[in-house]
């Protein structure tokens, strides 16, 4: 059965909490397993439903995966013959298109279902296509599947610019990575993308016995290897809920220390934030505090590829700025269609209008609880934080797109004094 979230508002938040394993990380490092000849263990890892879609689309093609603790998993390739990721998987989230590579790459054969996942505007996979095409991949679109062969069985090394119109591809250089380090010969990825989830996928291959320069920035150069073997790794923390929970303090005024928090992953974020009146102190390499001694400041911003603010931080920001002071203006460069969650806080009493590719925000004294529905897993964070400061009560629906990324949301922020929890849908309240 659905739920949704219950918050009652006006709760200033204080304590501490630590930051989950990065749900972006995760993902491409327990595909690229499917590349491996031996066994690979990954800590760490998020206990999200993204993660498990993914390890049950993994365990059809063939992937042995035994859990040694709540967030630790080990696993090895024991069946090699299915190639196939049926649509009633992969429709669930879209990341499951990082599966495509590996399995072209290790198998020669691979047959994924177009992918699913939020509904946040057009996000094509050209680019996927095109990085692997550029190693000598044959694809084609069938019934809704990507099929992909490797002629003779193996890729082949090649040149490729995988900038698109919205900046570097995340996704396509994460599947071009992995295809390029079983390829035989030389291949060079210019126009990468340098996100430190990308960053961390390359070392990942590394220690499989991939060989990867470059790796941090536009520009990779893979030298193929016949196979790689099994690695270790711990997944990095994740840079967007530590900067959703920072927005959480911010917007309500409260004192919260956030552990297991990579600043330097972060910069943009801290910037906007100082800017807009968010104090950001640093206690130790990997904790922070976050308080907000006067009022929330009016502030321009643009959504950029990394290390530019990020998009998934963006819905998180307008929430904030709901009740800021003047105008602010936030300016959606990476998924221009991203504000299907401004409607939402309209109806909570925020003054917001979309014009183009930009929110434009008019800060409000009050913001009033309401019904409402998450469009995509940070519009709904976002409408999570709204309702932590609202008037009355805020019931937010369509949970399952927030527990995509977030590790029970519901706990943290009780745990840091909010009036918060989770409930069956009794029923429809507003339709969809």
């Amino acid at each position: 059965m659905a739920e949704h979230l219950v918050v009652e508002g006006g709760t200033t938040l204080e304590g501490t909490i630590k930051i989950q394993g990065s749900k972006n990380g995760a993902l491409p490092l327990l595909a690229a397993t499917l590349l491996s000849d031996g066994r690979c263990t990954l800590s760490n890892v998020p206990d999200l439903k993204d993660i498990r879609t993914l390890l049950e689309i993994m365990s059809e093609l063939g992937m042995s995966v035994d859990q040694r603790g709540p967030n630790t998993f080990s696993m090895r390739v024991t069946d090699e013959t299915k190639s196939t990721a049926r649509y009633e998987l992969v429709s669930q989230m879209r990341a499951s298109i990082y599966v495509l590579a590996p399995l072209l790459a290790k198998r020669g054969y691979a047959k994924v279902s177009l992918p699913g996942g939020c509904v946040i505007g057009l996000r094509p996979i050209d680019l996927h296509l095109k990085g692997l095409r550029a190693l000598g991949a044959e694809i084609e679109l069938d019934h809704g599947y990507v099929v992909a062969r490797a002629p003779g069985g193996r890729l082949k090394g090649g040149r490729v610019f995988l900038g698109g119109p919205f900046g570097s591809s995340v996704g396509a250089t994460a599947n071009t990575l992995m295809a390029a380090s079983l390829a035989d010969g030389k291949s060079v990825i210019e126009g990468a993308a340098c996100e430190p989830e990308v960053v961390e996928l390359a070392h990942f291959l590394n220690r499989m016995g991939a060989t990867i320069t470059g790796i941090g920035t536009p520009r990779l150069v893979v030298t193929g290897v016949p196979s790689l073997g099994g690695a270790r790794q711990s997944v990095i923390p994740d840079r967007i809920e530590a900067g959703t929970y920072m927005a959480a303090a911010a917007i309500t005024g409260g004192d919260v220390t956030l552990e297991d928090v990579r600043m330097e992953h972060l910069g943009a974020v801290v910037d906007t934030f100082e800017k807009i009146g968010v104090r950001i102190e640093e206690l130790d390499e990997e904790t922070i505090r976050i308080t907000r001694p006067g009022p929330i400041r009016p502030v321009r911003v643009t959504t950029l590829t990394y290390p530019g603010y990020p998009t998934d931080i963006q819905a998180q920001l307008a929430s904030l700025l709901c009740l800021g002071e003047g105008i602010s203006v936030v300016t959606e460069k990476i998924y221009p269609d991203r504000f299907m969650h401004l409607a939402e806080l309209n109806r909570m009493g925020a003054e917001v209008m979309k014009e183009g590719a930009s929110a434009v925000i008019k800060g409000v004294k009050v913001l009033k609880g309401t019904d409402v529905m998450a469009s995509d897993l940070r519009a709904g964070a976002a409408l999570v934080l709204a309702g932590l400061v609202a008037e009355g009560t805020t019931r937010v629906h369509r949970l399952y797109h927030v527990d995509r990324g977030y590790e029970c949301i519901e706990a943290k922020l009780a745990s840091l004094g909010a009036k918060i929890h989770r409930v069956k849908d009794a029923a429809v309240t507003r339709a969809a």
